[in-house]
């Protein structure tokens, strides 16, 4: 009988929603986007299309892509780190929300901030694509809101240095 360590984190779920995919033609021989590692929260897509990004500009890289993600789920769509830190590849609009009503192509945004031209080419890692829950909010109407210690500061408002913690209940 084997007893669980009450300091040990939490298991992850195995929990895989699943999700439809349609291969395009110009997806033929690419490989489905997967997670690189056990802990991956995202998984790495592929570019289905060879494009050179100038500095500054934003190209919609193709996937070969089109999926049906369940309703109630969204897939983010998120930079690479090591493309980020060593070319300056990003998504400009980060993350970028695939919606689950849509049926088109998915694409990638990347933009280059780097200094130099950056080659995509067919079959590179591009992005991560993360699938998260979607909350739904609803508005209430109020002539008041709540006040607080923070008020309407924002943009910087709380600085940049150390920040004294706050009270938590405990």
């Amino acid at each position: 009988m084997s007893s669980s360590n009450p300091t040990d984190p939490p298991k992850s779920s195995n929990l895989a929603v699943p999700v439809l995919v349609r291969r395009l033609p110009h997806f033929e021989g690419l490989t489905l986007p997967a997670y690189a590692t056990e802990g991956a929260a995202g998984m790495d897509v592929l570019a289905a299309e060879d494009v050179t990004l100038e500095p500054g500009a934003r190209h919609a890289v193709a996937t070969g892509l089109a999926l049906a993600i369940p309703s109630g789920f969204e897939i983010q769509v998120r930079p690479r780190s090591g493309l980020a830190l060593k070319h300056g590849i990003s998504v400009p609009n980060t993350p970028g929300t695939i919606d689950s009503d849509y049926r088109g192509e998915l694409k990638v945004i990347l933009i280059n901030l780097g200094e130099r031209a950056f080659e995509v080419r067919r079959g590179d890692r591009i992005a991560q694509l993360v699938l998260a829950p979607v909350v739904r909010a609803s508005w209430l109407k109020v002539d008041e809101l709540d006040a607080t210690m923070r008020g309407e500061g924002g943009f910087g408002s709380t600085g940049t240095r150390e920040v004294m913690p706050f009270d938590t209940p405990g």
